[in-house]
């Protein structure tokens, strides 16, 4: 009986056991599962472009109407993913902030199989032998089966030659997320000019392709791309060390953006004037400044950079010389009368400009302090002990003048008698 209420209990932990385990393994299942689920549905990304009617040289754009063969389907759509944020503020021309680890790509989704359109065997891509985009000042030229554009306009405001694709939509699948580029800072304009060909007229009972059977369209939007950091970093022209806030340098200094292109920098120079027994500060300029200016002059620069896409501001100070006294302001932040008072004190300024006080210098000040009490103790301990004699001799006077002065009234009294 025992025997078989053992084997019993070792059944039921192992049931138990192998129940925990299932539900372990497929909790982690479903873990992963959900995980997968959330990251895609996490990622960012960003829908750009409509699709417009245009003429043959693909411009006068107009709104798809419902009497449009292209009415009521897209053929695919672009997107930008890889940012870390999006002003969207104005719709027609939204702003990616990129940070460092970032690419910001730019996909094409193909929705449509070119050869049969919203699944029409008389609608398909055509292939356009004579394309022209008067709107990027691209002469005749063989577009294929759709032509994609890419113009850039970089930090200067100049407008780099345009990248053309042709023959796009041939090499692309349907369903098939197809990334177009990877882009850095700049302004960008881009265009996917493709035209259809409907099958709409019969010729002998079969349809037929006319001239009035072509049809052009044009995928069109702008974006930016900047940077989100609010970032200038200053080197030594010498060493070309990076140099931190507040440091200083006796070579002079230069600054690199990191290809921040569209930050807005300024720079202050202060230097320390006499003005009767005190030093004064005078600004002697402030003014812009750009990637790879140099200052080498002695003073203190302030470096103000602000990110206008994000409204951060940044400021760093850079002492360049050999005047301590402005080392000191320019890594303690101390006022100038402050760090003349300390120095006063036997304060002394390193080569960092840190302010420090001098071991010997701290012990000498304690001993002469020390030595000041004690000689002030003593004195006061000896004129202490100076009053307490003239007290007792003034006691013993009054006592004296007053025995004497009992001993003549008794004397007087007893001759009386």
């Amino acid at each position: 009986m025992l025997m078989k209420r053992k084997i019993i209990t070792i059944i039921t932990l192992l049931c138990i056991m192998v129940s925990c385990f299932n539900i372990n393994v497929k909790a982690e299942e479903n873990e992963k599962e959900n995980t997968g689920v959330e990251n895609n549905v996490n990622e960012q990304k960003y829908r750009l472009g409509t699709v417009k009617k245009t003429d043959s040289n693909y411009k006068n754009s107009k709104k798809i109407d419902s009497s449009d063969v292209h009415y009521g389907w897209d053929l695919g759509n672009f997107y930008i993913k890889g940012y870390t944020a999006v002003d969207s503020s104005d719709k027609d021309c939204p702003v990616f902030l990129k940070t460092v680890g970032d690419d910001v790509k730019l996909y094409f989704d193909l929705e449509q199989d070119i050869n049969k359109l919203n699944g029409s065997s008389r609608k398909h891509i055509s292939d356009d032998g004579d394309g022209i985009d008067e709107y990027f000042g691209l002469k005749k030229q063989k577009f294929h089966h759709g032509a994609l554009i890419i113009k850039k306009i970089n930090y200067q405001n100049e407008e780099e030659e345009p990248v053309v694709y042709t023959d796009y939509l041939k090499g692309i699948k349907k369903g098939a997320e197809t990334e177009v580029d990877i882009f850095e800072e700049g302004d960008y304009e881009v265009a996917l000019d493709y035209q259809i060909t409907h099958e709409d007229h019969k010729l002998l009972g079969k349809y037929a392709t006319f001239d009035n059977d072509y049809y052009n369209y044009r995928i069109f939007f702008k974006f930016k791309i900047r940077n989100g950091n609010c970032m200038v970093f200053p080197f030594d022209v010498a060493t070309k060390q990076e140099l931190s806030n507040c440091a200083v340098t006796e070579n002079g200094f230069y600054l690199d953006l990191a290809k921040s292109r569209y930050l807005n920098i300024n720079v202050e120079r202060r230097v320390l004037n006499e003005a009767g027994d005190e030093l004064v500060e005078d600004v002697r300029f402030n003014k812009p400044a750009k990637d790879g200016d140099e200052y080498t002059e002695e003073g203190i620069y302030i470096i103000k950079v602000k990110n206008d896409e994000t409204d951060q501001e940044t400021e760093k100070m850079i002492y360049v010389g050999t005047d301590d006294v402005l080392k000191a302001y320019a890594t303690t932040g101390l006022s100038i009368s402050e760090i003349k008072e300390k120095i006063n004190e036997g304060a002394v300024i390193d080569e960092q400009g840190n302010v420090t006080f001098d071991e010997n210098v701290e012990s000498k000040a304690l001993n002469t302090k020390i030595k000041n009490i004690s000689t002030s103790s003593k004195k006061s301990e000896e004129d202490s002990k100076g009053s307490g004699v003239i007290i007792v001799i003034f006691i013993l006077l009054v006592i004296i003048f007053l025995g004497a002065g009992c001993f003549i009234f008794i004397k007087k009294k007893k001759e009386i008698k």
